[in-house]
């Protein structure tokens, strides 16, 4: 029988994946001690220990986190809970929580939600044995996915306001945005506008919005007049629609915006309008996202450290899972106001 095609010699090379008997025999020390350097335990000497990760890289092993989480190892898989990953905030956060998990050994899955995601759907998300969670709860999708988590699974989240327990919630993280928007506010005020008009982002919650809330409380300390907030989405779209029929009004000197995209749709809008951005218009953002800087004019906005939380995050479900030999959690930066080209001073 003719057979066509090329068999490899017998003597070939057959490929596989490296396996802990490699590393071991490789780094000359017993299966046990690789076990203990890759589930991080601490009775391995520090020289031991960088044998056998230089080893690991150069074979190119990869645990298997699944078999370690089965045999009663410590947890090394997270799944991120998010509902978009396209948001600026939502996207950092994740990128810290990603950064931040590889560095320590743990493999990351995304399962991206949807608005209307139940308790069965996030149940059948999480089928892995030892699996932990880390939710972005920056809407409410994300606020309904971390209420619907089993009460036995390991989870910490990152929330847009300060939990109604307190000061006290060990597994969450937020930014002072009520602060930071305060603070926005009075820069605004300080440049000698009679008062702030604000473009709001929806709320996580039934509450009234962080960002909100502060912008609210600058004006009342300062006794000056609070407009109506105006309802904003996510996108630029939503901000320009916003702001058309209020640019029309000569008085309105200075507008505040819950994020960076919805400044971007204002300042659109004031182009249209006539409206000169700084010289009769102040326009801030929130965010601090990337494109801010190159805008023209140039945006003022709040710098957030989404990635510090996000790495924050990590560091706290770590410490859950492995509290003997996790880092200390990370700090995050404070909200930073950013002062750009788009904010001047009141028209005469």
């Amino acid at each position: 029988m003719e057979v066509t095609g090329h068999m490899p010699p017998h003597d070939a090379p057959r490929t596989r994946s490296a396996s802990i008997w490699d590393v071991a025999r490789v780094a000359g020390v017993s299966q046990q001690t690789v076990s203990r350097v890759i589930n991080g335990k601490a009775r391995v000497s520090e020289a031991t220990r960088a044998k056998v990760l230089q080893v690991i890289a150069e074979l190119g092993y990869r645990p298997n986190r699944l078999a370690q989480a089965l045999a009663g190892g410590p947890v090394r898989s997270v799944t991120v809970l998010t509902s978009d990953t396209a948001l600026y905030g939502a996207a950092a956060t994740l990128r810290g929580m990603e950064e931040a998990a590889r560095t320590a050994g743990f493999s990351v899955g995304i399962s991206v939600l949807e608005q209307n995601s139940g308790q069965a759907d996030i149940a059948l998300r999480l089928n892995r044995p030892g699996e932990a969670v880390m939710v972005i709860a920056f809407d409410d999708a994300g606020v309904r996915a971390l209420r619907a988590l089993p009460a036995d699974v390991p989870v910490t989240a990152a929330v847009e306001r300060r939990p109604d327990d307190g000061p006290d919630a060990p597994w969450q993280v937020w930014l002072d945005d009520r602060a930071a928007a305060a603070h926005a506010t009075r820069y605004l005020l300080g440049l000698g506008h009679q008062t702030v008009h604000y473009v709001a982002i929806p709320s996580s919650t039934s509450a009234m919005p962080q960002r909100t809330q502060g912008w609210q409380d600058a004006l009342r300390a300062a006794g000056r007049p609070l407009p109506e907030p105006l309802p904003g989405g996510w996108s630029p779209r939503s901000g320009y629609l916003a702001v058309r029929s209020l640019l029309a009004d000569r008085s309105v000197t200075a507008i505040l915006c819950g994020n960076d995209d919805l400044a971007l749709g204002v300042m659109r809008a004031a182009r249209e309008a006539g409206r000169d951005i700084p010289g009769d218009l102040s326009v801030v953002g929130f965010d601090d996202s990337p494109p801010s800087a190159y805008l023209n004019p140039s945006l003022t906005t709040v710098r957030l450290d989404f990635e510090g939380l996000g790495r924050a995050c990590f560091g706290l479900l770590h410490r859950r899972l492995d509290p003997q030999n996790a880092a200390a959690v990370p700090a995050w930066s404070e909200p930073e106001l950013i002062v750009r080209e788009s904010s001047g001073p009141a028209p005469a």
